[in-house]
């Protein structure tokens, strides 16, 4: 479950995170001035060696699954995890996901998602894929919701932002008998992309 693969589709690649990810993320993250947004997490461009040095403690501790979001042709557009690996109980969150302002929109984050989703499911054999957002960031629960997922709640006051304020967190989830409609979903969406 804590391996870092390759997966690769048609409109993205997520490769292991490494170090040499840095400067093509800087520049994902001056893309749009995503870091700004005060209701998610993006390090700005000079936070980006930091968070990429974090992302790979936390997997040399085994807690999560580091991967860039990358275009086909290698250019990092952002980053994603696999958050809270859970072994015992099979689950995983898929969450500290940011893109750029010009990959937002397009079929990368659908097909970086069926990826993530297709190797829980069907290779490590996941009961069920958690997602975790602010309440605030409606762009954010409008694309979980249309990955298929659904929300189990609201977690208020649930942790501490950057500039001091309180996020409630929206809780949604895919669990394994979902899985075959979300997977059928994602692919009606790229085959339109």
């Amino acid at each position: 479950m804590l391996d870092p693969v390759l997966l690769v589709g048609d409109h993205v690649r997520l490769e292991p995170l490494t170090a040499a990810h840095g400067p093509g993320l800087a520049a994902a993250a001056a893309d749009g001035e995503v870091w700004r947004k005060w209701t998610t997490t993006v390090p700005s461009p000079a936070e980006v060696p930091d968070d990429i040095e974090r992302r790979l403690r936390a997997h040399a501790d085994g807690r999560i699954v580091p991967w860039a979001t990358c275009l086909p042709d290698g250019t990092p557009v952002g980053m994603t995890s696999y958050w809270a690996v859970d072994v015992v109980n099979r689950r995983v969150e898929i969450g500290a996901t940011w893109l750029g302002a010009s990959a937002q929109g397009t079929a990368v984050n659908p097909e970086a998602k069926l990826l993530q989703l297709t190797r829980a499911f069907d290779e490590l054999d996941c009961i069920a894929v958690e997602f975790r957002t602010h309440w605030h960031n409606r762009q954010s629960r409008r694309a979980i919701a249309a990955l298929g997922a659904k929300q189990d709640g609201v977690l208020r006051n649930h942790s501490v932002m950057r500039d001091g304020t309180l996020r409630d967190t929206v809780v949604f989830s895919i669990v394994r008998d979902e899985w075959p409609a979300v997977r059928s979903g994602l692919r009606a969406r790229l085959d339109r992309a």
